[in-house]
C-alpha cells in the first residue's frame, strides 16, 4: 500500500510512519523542514505548495498538520481545505489526525468536551480551531476523508499496548473510566483504518482498552 504522510516530522506522524513501515507500506513523507522520519522517501515541501500531482497515485494520505499559536490556528482549516482541494474527486483517502476537544459529551451532540467546565482555558482556542476545521471537512462530499480523534489524555510517551476501543463522535471511556491513549496506540488505530477503510466521510475516535 502506498501512503503519503503530510507534516511528517511531528511526533504523531512519526509513530504512524513507523507503524506503517512494520506492515510493509511504501511511504512518502512530506515536510517543511529537514527529514526526521524513517519513511522510504522524503519530500521537503510546504503543505500549501503541494499539488494534485504530488499526491497522485497514493492509496491514502495522512494529514498530521498542527498549529499551536493564536496567529496560526486558522491554518487548521485552510491547510485541510487545501488538501481536500488537491484530492477532490480522486479515490485517494484522506485521514486526518484530529483533536479530542470536539468530541460530544451528550447523546444530543449539543455539547463538546471543550464546552465542559473542567476543560482548560489555555486549550480552548486550539480546540475551537480544530473543531472549525472539522466542520468545514464535513461539508466535503468530494473527498474520501476520515477524521480520527484521540482520547482526551493523549500521551506522547505512553506505552504501546496494541489494544484500543474504536468509538464514534462521543467521548468514550474505557472500563477503568479513562479517556486515554498513547501516540503509539493511536498510530495502530490510524494504520488499521487505512488498511480497512470502513469509515468514509466519518469522524471516529479511539481510546486505550
Amino acid at each position: 500500500m502506498k501512503l503519503a504522510v503530510i507534516a511528517a516530522n511531528g511526533r504523531t506522524a512519526n509513530k504512524v510512519i513507523d507503524e506503517a513501515i512494520k506492515r510493509g507500506f511504501d511511504i512518502t513523507a512530506f515536510g517543511r523542514g529537514e527529514n526526521n522520519t524513517n519513511a522510504q522517501t522524503y519530500v521537503q515541501k510546504d503543505l500549501f505548495d503541494l499539488t494534485t500531482e504530488d499526491v497522485k497515485g497514493f492509496d491514502a494520505v495522512v494529514d498530521a498538520f498542527g498549529a499551536w499559536t493564536d496567529e496560526t490556528y486558522p491554518l487548521h482549516t485552510t491547510s485541510l481545505m487545501h488538501l481536500c482541494d488537491i484530492l477532490s474527486g480522486t479515490d485517494t483517502r484522506l485521514l486526518v489526525v484530529g483533536g479530542a476537544g470536539s468530541l460530544y459529551v451528550n447523546p444530543e451532540h449539543t455539547m463538546q468536551v471543550s464546552d465542559t467546565p473542567d476543560f482548560p482555558d489555555a486549550f480552548k482556542p486550539l480546540a475551537a480551531a480544530m473543531a472549525a476545521a472539522l466542520e468545514k471537512l464535513r461539508e466535503r462530499n468530494d473527498v474520501k476523508w476520515t477524521y480520527i480523534s484521540p482520547a482526551g489524555d493523549y500521551q506522547a510517551d505512553g506505552k504501546r499496548t496494541g489494544k484500543y476501543i474504536l468509538a464514534g463522535e462521543e467521548l468514550t471511556l474505557n472500563e477503568r473510566g479513562e479517556s486515554i491513549i498513547s501516540y503509539a496506540d493511536y498510530a495502530i488505530a490510524m494504520v488499521d483504518e487505512i488498511e480497512k477503510g470502513g469509515h468514509i466521510q466519518q469522524r471516529i475516535s479511539v481510546v486505550r482498552k
